[in-house]
């Protein structure tokens, strides 16, 4: 198993793209199941050709939840996350649809030392960018990562 980066490790401006996975149906039945959210522009196919965008779009949540499942993906907090801490000036700005793949894009924006907790918290800005290379979701992350062991 690879290891997460500790505080230390993270730099300023340091860069991380995941990578891509695809939005299915699927995807969005589940997660209507397990928030209650049937808002009909998500689940009723003929409603939702009547709406702007023409067809059923993923919940803004389920993306969101997917990210951050693509961001663990990388390994970056495997065995060093403390906590998830924040989540910051997050925007929808477009739809995302079934079939859409999605990756994220992130940069490391602040980090705070936090001794008395044995690590500090890390800022990441992430984009949630399309297959089209358009950004749909933005905002930021804050995390308490433990700090490298003495």
């Amino acid at each position: 198993m690879t290891q997460g980066l500790y505080f230390e490790e993270f730099q300023l401006g340091q860069r991380l793209e995941t990578v891509g996975r695809t939005i299915t149906e699927t995807d969005v039945v589940n997660f209507a199941a397990l928030s209650g959210d049937y808002n009909r522009i998500h689940t009723d196919a003929a409603y939702a050709a009547t709406t702007p965008f023409g067809q059923r779009i993923a919940h803004g949540l389920c993306v969101s939840a997917i990210a951050s499942g693509l961001m663990v993906r990388t390994n970056i907090m495997e065995g060093t996350v403390l906590a998830f801490r924040e989540i910051n000036e997050w925007k929808f700005s477009r739809p995302v649809l079934m079939g859409d793949t999605i990756h994220v894009q992130s940069e490391v924006v602040e980090l705070k030392a936090f001794p008395r907790l044995k690590g500090g918290a890390v800022t990441i800005k992430l984009d949630v960018v399309n297959q089209k290379g358009e950004v749909c979701q933005t905002g930021r992350w804050t995390m308490l990562m433990l700090a490298r062991p003495k």
